[in-house]
């Protein structure tokens, strides 16, 4: 009787997801969403592209670790998801031994040109011009992404670069079938993409219309970067042919990159920042990134109230949750920076202590008003478009990276005859440091625009363990709405007993402090919203945030339950 009623329960447990997947994807209007919800106790991948997720899995199956599956997937989805993936871009990584249980933390992320200046983007008013910001080739930082990748390889991998790149090479080379998400995005960045000769060659048809659903992409100039990367290392981008192609159009075009600025790029590791909540580890990425900081100062804000028992998404929960939001995104403002240029308070923002006396201000029953919160006084201690994956392998090896271009397709500009896009991270600066914003907000010097600085970014892939063993590996990409993205996954895990779907697929909120608005998703109910209208929020109910792609691991049975967003097109695969 017992094993009928199993694949009862089984069978239940399935429709549940499948429908539930199907209501958040009918509600956000992405219908045509790959999703696949996968289970098993070898190797898994989940990625925001289901062919870079298949060609990481088949590397694990082949004998590679997760760190090898993790490279490939990156460039995979470089080839196959260019809005996103990308080798002119940068990210993070945290990779967690199984062997030695150490987790270390590898920041490939962009830094600024060597002739970047603080007033480079303001015009003769002193205004910013938001074309150079974000569309040009000065919004251009120097490109991590292939360092890293190969830093990561060389550390910890176990197959040659160009075995990591040989089904990027083949997707370039011989394309691959535009599927109905890349294909909207294109139409929707359509004038992005045609803006420049290089690009359009790329993206646009020789008939002269944009890319479609069924069409196959081939992209020669992008396969002959990653073979010569594959051939001579990252040397190649950084001090050979394809740093001379990168020099050469920004001297053409007014950007700052050098041959120099090229050569002398490296990865770094850092140590990860690490916080406790309710009996669980919490380990993410530190600065510059900010998400890391401030998910854990967010995380023990709440440990201090009984988040289960008030219930989820309740009005209650998410009142006491937007007010901790509230005081670590203004917090954000005025300490976070890039280490190597200022001083974070690391330690203070993260301390249980600080957490208390934000804790004692937050009021139960009315929230306060952003113009009234201020950066608190964290002890000093110590002197929008992204995609994440996740992959564990057979042995328990852990990676967890978040990516990015910056914006969708980066600032539209393809490198000639290389085919791959540039980044626009210098947007991510302040670009008017000390100026007083429309909600009398003065912004932070921290990270002001220096040369050879990198910028903030609220990416933060993580990590959560429990018994020193890995529990759950998560991130996401959705610029600010990274941090109370992952925040609500673990959340949704830990206080609420949600199963790693469930916990994907819940409604989620955001508040950033100022503009003061409670962000929510549909699907929140309308009494709720009207007792969150009576403590004082203002509401706003718009898009979906984030796209989590997430690995849960039972510590009892090592069963891995992997979940990809609905929000978005992923894949959760594994075997």
């Amino acid at each position: 009787m017992k094993k009928p009623a199993f694949k009862l329960v089984a069978l239940y447990t399935a429709l549940w997801v499948i429908t539930l997947t199907a209501h958040v994807q009918t509600a956000y209007g992405m219908e045509n969403a790959l999703v696949f919800p996968s289970q098993g106790k070898s190797g898994m991948v989940v990625a925001g592209q289901e062919a870079a997720a298949r060609a990481g899995l088949e590397v694990m199956k082949g004998g590679g670790n997760a760190v090898d599956a993790a490279v490939t997937v990156a460039f995979v989805m470089a080839v196959t998801l260019p809005r996103a993936g990308n080798i002119g871009g940068g990210g993070f990584m945290l990779i967690h031994s199984a062997k030695t249980r150490e987790i270390v933390a590898i920041d490939y992320w962009q830094k600024a040109p060597g002739r970047a200046s603080r007033n480079m983007f303001l015009d003769r008013d002193g205004n910013t011009d938001l074309q150079l910001r974000r569309q040009s080739h000065l919004a251009t930082a120097v490109p991590g992404t292939v360092a890293g990748l190969a830093m990561a390889l060389k550390k910890f991998g176990t197959i040659s670069l160009a075995q990591a790149l040989a089904p990027a090479i083949k997707y370039a080379e011989e394309g691959f079938m535009v599927n109905g998400k890349l294909a909207a995005d294109m139409k929707a960045y359509e004038t992005l993409l045609r803006a420049w000769p290089a690009t359009a060659k790329i993206f646009v048809k020789p008939d002269g219309r944009i890319y479609e659903a069924g069409d196959i992409l081939v992209q020669k100039d992008l396969a002959g970067t990653l073979k010569a990367i594959a051939k001579d290392g990252p040397d190649s981008f950084y001090k050979g042919a394809i740093a001379g192609l990168i020099v050469k159009q920004m001297q053409a075009n007014g950007g700052l990159i050098t041959s120099e600025d090229l050569a002398a790029y490296e990865p770094l590791f850092r140590a990860p920042v690490r916080g406790s909540y309710r009996g669980y580890d919490v380990i993410s990425m530190s600065p510059p990134s900010t998400g890391g900081v401030h998910i854990i100062e967010i995380l023990n804000i709440l440990e201090g109230f009984d988040l289960g028992r008030s219930g989820h998404n309740s009005a209650a929960t998410i009142h006491l949750t937007a007010e901790a939001m509230k005081r670590a995104f203004a917090d954000l403002s005025e300490y976070l920076g890039d280490p190597d240029f200022v001083k974070v308070p690391v330690k203070g923002l993260t301390s249980k202590r600080y957490a208390a006396a934000l804790r004692a201000k937050i009021n139960p029953l009315k929230t306060t008003a952003g113009k009234d919160i201020r950066p608190g006084d964290a002890p000093r201690y110590e002197r929008d478009e992204t995609t994440h994956f996740s992959v564990v392998d057979k042995v328990g090896n852990t990676v967890s990276s978040t990516y990015t271009l910056n914006g969708n397709f980066g600032n539209g500009i393809v490198v000639e005859g290389a085919g791959f896009l540039l980044n626009n991270e210098m947007d991510n600066f302040n670009v008017q440091p000390g100026r007083i914003d429309e909600s009398g907000i003065r912004e932070g010097e921290a990270n002001a625009i220096a040369p050879n600085k990198r910028m903030l970014s609220a990416m933060s892939p993580t990590i959560v363990m429990k018994d020193d063993k890995v529990l759950l590996v998560t991130g996401s990409p959705g610029s600010s709405r990274i941090i109370s993205t992952n925040l609500q996954v673990i959340m949704n895990v830990i206080d609420h007993g949600m199963n790693i779907q469930e916990a994907v697929n819940a409604p989620r909120v955001h508040n950033e402090w100022l503009p003061d608005e409670l962000q929510i998703e549909k699907g929140i109910s309308p009494d709720t919203i009207k007792l969150l209208s009576d403590m004082g929020h203002t509401i706003g109910v718009g898009a979906p945030m984030g796209a989590s792609t997430s690995i849960l691991i039972d510590g009892k049975t090592a069963m891995r339950y992997g979940a990809a967003d609905p929000r978005r097109e992923g894949s959760a695969l594994g075997y």
